[in-house]
């Protein structure tokens, strides 16, 4: 019976995470071009949606403590009703013009975003031990539906309010956390139980000191920060390219795609061959797709690389999450899972927040070179752990 509840949260969660990924989807493609629209500077296009990663980043850490004494469904339903303000300040932002308003909007929907960060641990949580990376994965793959649906609703939205382009989307986005609210009420995640309320365990230094911990902390930070840079900058690179706003929210949604769609198969990917391999592949397939950027700006190069890009971040992301959850105990997990996403949601905000302003000050080049050397280092982290852990299997044997 407590398998079937595991099974069936993870399904619930993986819903959860489908309609915020889709409202994700929506902001991506909308964001950008809606900001340019409202903007006084073009450098600050990318303003309000950097904005939503930096209360992200402040978010995640009391969101993490929060849902450790009152349980997961409350915490996400209180980022579900962040997501519903955001979607309607932001579209009455657009209809009036109001730029300090749409900043508001964004940094509303990071509160969303901070919260349904931990969509994924909740889901390892819920399962037992061997299956951890597959509900993970599962709970990502949730995202292929954002695939398929954001960008198409973002561009079916994008003249409902016409002559006013881009309230819809956000409209969109308001309706989109009000479903996320409603299938919230079926979740059946337990509270806490005391002990693990009231403990503490090791300080976070000395977890943090783990080899294992860094490399996981440095993979996701990597990973995210390198398909958020390139990511924002797209649409901006299309449009200068004088691409049309169509082709644009076609790559985005392969991009999509192929963050989520892996995920059916990159749990057991992880299951196989280790936490660690799954992650070298995915550096490899980013440092792959940056290649593809700097060949070339066609309409097929973009896509090619954004494609990339999203499989590339996939596998580095469940690998690091699962790696994740081996350096922590049961009373740690709150504290520790805080720490790694507030790190990581820093590092996209600042990935996101320079993004418009490379493109707009340097280029297209710029933004695909500023991601090589992250990449290379935590490229060479993950080797150095291999080394380490294939060295200590012998020591352990004696």
């Amino acid at each position: 019976m407590e398998l079937i509840s595991g099974h069936r949260n993870v399904a619930l969660l993986a819903l959860c995470q489908a309609l915020f990924t889709t409202a994700n989807a929506v902001v991506v493609t909308a964001s950008a071009l809606a900001g340019q629209q409202l903007a006084p500077g073009s450098g600050l296009a990318t303003l309000p949606f950097s904005l939503q990663f930096v209360v992200a980043m402040a978010a995640t850490f009391p969101a993490s403590l929060l849902m450790k004494r009152l349980g997961r469904r409350l915490g996400f339903a209180c980022g579900a009703g962040f997501g519903l303000a955001s979607g309607v300040l932001g579209c009455l932002a657009l209809l009036g013009g109001r730029f300090g308003l749409f900043c508001l909007a964004g940094a509303l929907y990071g509160g969303f975003m901070g919260f349904a960060q931990y969509y994924r641990f909740a889901a390892a949580d819920a399962a037992p031990p061997a299956w951890q990376p597959r509900a993970i994965a599962l709970v990502l793959a949730g995202g292929v539906v954002a695939a398929l649906a954001g960008p198409e609703l973002a561009k079916a939205t994008t003249t409902l309010f016409a002559p006013v382009l881009f309230a819809g989307c956000y409209a969109v986005v308001a309706a989109l956390a009000l479903a996320t609210l409603g299938v919230l009420a079926f979740v059946t995640i337990p509270p806490p139980g005391r002990e693990e309320r009231q403990a503490s365990g090791r300080p976070l230094l000395e977890i943090a000191r783990q080899p294992t911990f860094v490399v996981a902390l440095l993979g996701a930070m990597v990973a995210y920060a390198t398909m958020s840079l390139v990511m924002t900058a797209t649409p901006l690179a299309m449009l200068a390219c004088a691409h049309a706003f169509s082709d644009a929210a076609f790559v985005i949604q392969w991009h999509i795609l192929g963050m989520f769609a892996p995920s059916f198969f990159s749990g057991r990917l992880v299951s196989r061959f280790g936490a660690s391999r799954v992650m070298l592949v995915g550096c490899g397939l980013l440092v792959l797709a940056v290649a593809i950027n700097l060949s070339g700006v066609s309409v097929m190069q973009f896509w090619a690389a954004l494609l990339l890009l999203g499989v590339g971040w996939n596998f580095m992301f469940v690998g690091a999450t699962t790696l994740l959850t081996t350096t922590y105990r049961a009373a740690e997990k709150a504290k520790v899972q805080g720490l790694n996403d507030l790190l990581v949601l820093a590092t996209v905000a600042l990935a996101s927040l320079s993004s418009g302003a490379l493109q707009h000050l340097v280029g297209w080049s710029a933004v695909n070179l500023g991601v090589l050397l992250p990449l290379l280092g935590a490229l060479a982290a993950m080797l150095r752990l291999r080394r380490q852990m294939a060295s200590a299997r012998p020591l352990a044997a004696r």
